[in-house]
């Protein structure tokens, strides 16, 4: 039996969820989908310009996993790019995700099993989303 997958952190909430290409219509255009972790590791390398052992611990993940999800999302965003598709981010399948909640470290609750001393906001994802098998 495999290992069961880690929750991710992700301390960032997407404004929108699809962009594609100008003057076509999103139904004939193929969709390229990103999970919100893929675009977490985006914002956090790319965007924030963090080294991946950083951006690794604020997702709570190993810098080895953080480096697959980087460039899964990289390998994504340019076929999308290159190839004319429209990307989606997708949060949790058919529903909306939910509100932000503490970071670890932040949790007063007794016995709740968070570790670690970051105060930001943010939640965590699981991978695969629920309802899709790996």
């Amino acid at each position: 039996m495999p290992r069961p997958f880690c929750k991710r952190f992700v301390g960032w909430q997407p404004q929108v969820a699809l962009f594609k290409p100008a003057g076509i219509p999103a139904g004939e255009l193929e969709l390229v989908v990103l999970s919100l972790d893929e675009v977490e590791a985006l914002r956090l390398a790319d965007l924030n310009g963090q080294y991946q052992e950083a951006a690794a611990d604020q997702m709570k993940i190993s810098r080895a996993t953080f480096a697959r999800i980087v460039e899964s999302a990289r390998r994504k965003v340019a076929d999308a790019l290159v190839h004319g598709k429209a990307l989606q981010i997708q949060t949790e399948p058919g529903a909306l995700p939910p509100p932000a909640a503490l970071a670890p470290g932040a949790c007063h609750r007794r016995g709740c099993g968070c570790h670690g001393h970051g105060r930001g906001k943010g939640r965590y994802v699981e991978y695969p989303p629920k309802g899709e098998s790996q």
